[in-house]
């Protein structure tokens, strides 16, 4: 189960002014699962149910591991009250749940760990604990405090997270899990962005191997992972292979893969034929044949599961609450706006200001002041799929919102290159859409008063 991140009350200082400030990502310390997020506890904590005066028994602390999870239990004063291992399994589990439940309410026993998901977060949540997702980075500063001599185990690494939780509880507050369908759909968008890359990678190793081997056939078609390019390179892996192909039989070719590129039979020969020559060595053509079939089948079978999983993302995006709402922003499309609102979520009250959404997006900046110096930078601790996902919809959008490219046309007249001025768009969208989100609307560029009056200036003009 993933959580989302919360937002924060604490005010933000950038190149925009005094704005709230909301906690950034740091990676999991485990494999590619979801960062671990800092709930900060703001003035209406009351609603959170949590405080010191009538809340907590007993804190806990939990080291995560593959296999083995260190568990450390903290009463009030800090004194360990409990301190055992569960295994990563079913038994090890219900030990768990058979050792807290002689403690006391579950909902009186929060449970800080730094990671918000998986099977053990499932585990807790279903069992009613308060999960409190903990920042790496923050127990690694807390241990460097409270550990001076540097020692380190994974049982002292659940005291100190239970300590952690303990001292800081007035700060922190319960993470909100995400939905159902929001669950799904983020498993399906990620999945889908790891192919993606996937793909990246083997175009580029399949584009290596003809570099060494074939130039000829890289330059042939615009995209090597396109399923004409495919096609040709199994029927023409080599050099050899396609020393027969004649205009005539690569516009017969073109023809059956219902080519549109727009590029007679003789320009696109005379690409391979001005390259350099491939490989004749025999021996070598042979080992580069079976080398590029194979990466060649590699794309194809990634680009089959690419265009399975689109077609899955249209389905749960029709059905899901949301959906209509983040597809109806300009140029969003389907697959762009389903990665938006798979890294956004639908937990309303974990993101009571648009700047929140801004920062865990990583399009507004970070201020260092200190004395007479003043810095601002790149933020680069974010949730980099949502940012991936928000800046590929604001540089499509100002093509076709003239308010989009009103504000982009302005930052780059300012001196912002490309990507700090699709930042700043996207930061203008993130108000627009919390907005509609918040108020379970589509967007409508008539209500918009920013889009309006930008179309009312052109006008006039």
């Amino acid at each position: 189960m993933t959580l989302p991140p919360p937002a924060s009350p604490e005010p933000l200082i950038d190149d925009r002014g005094t704005r709230r400030r909301a906690p950034v990502s740091d990676h999991s310390t485990v494999g590619s699962f979801a960062s671990a997020w800092l709930l900060r506890h703001d003035a209406n904590r009351e609603a959170t149910g949590l405080s010191l005066e009538d809340g907590p028994l007993f804190f806990l602390g939990i080291d995560w591991a593959a296999t083995e999870h260190s568990v450390c239990v903290l009463d009030r004063t800090g004194r360990q009250v409990a301190a055992f291992t569960v295994a990563h399994t079913a038994a090890g589990f219900a030990k768990l749940a058979a050792r807290l439940g002689k403690l006391g309410e579950t909902d009186r026993m929060p449970v800080a760990i730094e990671r918000p998901d998986g099977r053990l977060v499932d585990a807790l949540l279903e069992a009613g604990y308060p999960v409190i997702p903990v920042k790496p980075n923050a127990i690694k500063t807390w241990r460097e405090a409270e550990v001076l001599s540097g020692a380190k185990s994974d049982s002292g690494d659940a005291a100190v997270i239970a300590d952690y939780l303990r001292v800081r509880f007035h700060r922190l507050r319960p993470a909100v899990p995400y939905s159902g369908p929001t669950k799904t759909l983020r498993a399906v968008t990620r999945t889908r962005g790891d192919l993606v890359d996937a793909r990246v990678a083997a175009v580029n190793q399949l584009a290596a191997l003809l570099d060494t081997y074939w130039p000829g056939a890289k330059a042939i078609f615009a995209s090597l992972s396109s399923a004409i390019a495919l096609t040709f390179l199994t029927r023409y892996p080599t050099a050899a292979s396609a020393a027969a192909l004649t205009e005539k039989r690569l516009a017969a070719f073109c023809a059956k893969q219902g080519y549109s590129g727009k590029k007679p039979a003789a320009v696109l020969l005379a690409r391979p034929r001005s390259a350099p020559a491939g490989t004749t060595d025999p021996d070598l053509t042979d080992g580069a044949r079976t080398a590029i079939l194979a990466q060649v089948g590699v794309i194809t079978a990634l680009n089959t599961a690419i265009k399975d999983l689109d077609r899955s993302i249209a389905e749960k995006m029709a059905t899901h609450p949301d959906g209509r709402i983040f597809g109806s922003f300009p140029r969003a499309g389907t697959i762009n706006a389903a990665q938006i609102l798979a890294e956004w979520g639908d937990a309303r009250a974990a993101f009571e200001h648009p700047d929140a959404i801004a920062a865990l997006a990583g399009v507004t900046p970070v201020t260092k002041a200190s004395g007479k110096q003043r810095g601002v930078s790149f933020r680069w601790a974010c949730n980099k799929r949502l940012r991936q996902a928000i800046t590929t919809f604001a540089d499509n959008s100002r093509h076709a919102s003239p308010w989009a490219a009103e504000i982009y046309n302005r930052a780059r007249a300012q001196g912002k290159d490309h990507p700090h001025a699709v930042r700043i768009l996207a930061r203008a969208w993130v108000r627009v859409m919390w907005r509609c989100w918040q108020n379970g609307t589509p967007y409508d560029p008539t209500l918009h008063g920013g889009a309006n009056q930008t179309i009312n200036t052109q006008v006039a003009a």
